[in-house]
């Protein structure tokens, strides 16, 4: 017992050496706390327009595109960060293969897969969200899936782990934390059901960046899916398919999106 509180007093008293460290200032923690939280005020502001305007919907994507810009700034020109430190430094000749194969698992298997274990387990599926972007032209969901998809790995992956991480010095920490509001992120408009299942396809790729620190494999991988699910299916098969995220973007025949 002894050993063991030494131990979590030293673990405590090197997490406080962090916060104290100038690399962490005022500003250090107000742009991962932008990082994190924006995106899910964001979500929680756009769900309580009825019905979604194509006005809302352009403040939306507008406030996570500046969420991205004030975070990375933060830690580039504040935090003395290069890019290598924020999500950048495994990129390589490998990252599209591997976010092209990662692309393909979501859409073939695991999109499958979720839709049909909602429907065993009688759960409400995606059309709740899907009925808020029915009317969106197409052309506003493919400048959307250009915007959001990146951003949201971007901030959840790349950003939120390496500057939680450096802070608690733990990036598997920092993913479980990471991965946990993303999940809350996604409740607003698809509900709890669907949420629940980015906690498997969003830990999926959570440990796959921990493995690599590729988050232009991952933006590939979701561009992708979302471009597949919101764009090509509707226009290709009845039935929508789930995003990478399970935030489906396919909609029945009737649904399709205005060109």
């Amino acid at each position: 017992m002894p050993s063991t509180r030494k131990d979590w007093r030293a673990a405590l008293g090197a997490w406080i050496m962090r916060i104290m460290d100038k690399r962490f200032s005022f500003w250090s923690f107000l742009a991962l706390l932008l990082a994190l939280i924006g995106p899910l005020v964001v979500a929680i502001a756009g769900t309580g327009a009825a019905p979604p305007s194509l006005s809302g919907h352009a403040v939306g994507v507008a406030a996570i595109s500046l969420t991205v810009i004030m975070a990375f700034a933060v830690s580039i020109l504040v935090d003395d960060c290069r890019f290598r430190d924020l999500g950048f430094a495994q990129v390589s000749w490998w990252s599209v293969p591997i976010g092209l194969a990662l692309a393909a698992f979501f859409i073939g298997i695991f999109g499958p897969l979720a839709n049909w274990g909602l429907a065993w387990l009688g759960r409400d599926g995606f059309e709740e969200g899907l009925h808020r972007i029915a009317n969106f032209p197409t052309w506003v969901l493919i400048l959307t899936i250009f915007v959001v998809a990146p951003a949201e790995e971007l901030l959840y992956r790349a950003y939120a782990i390496e500057r939680l991480g450096a802070l608690i010095g733990s990036r598997w920490t920092a993913g479980v934390v990471s991965l946990s509001v993303f999940f809350l992120t996604h409740v607003p408009m698809w509900g709890w059901a669907v949420a629940l299942t980015t906690i498997v396809s969003g830990g999926l790729v959570t440990i796959v960046y921990l493995v690599r620190a590729d988050v232009v494999a991952l933006v590939t991988a979701h561009v992708i899916t979302d471009l597949s699910g919101l764009v090509i299916a509707p226009h290709l098969v009845r039935w929508p398919l789930p995003d990478m995220h399970m935030a489906s973007c396919g909609r029945p025949a009737h649904n399709r999106p205005r060109r």
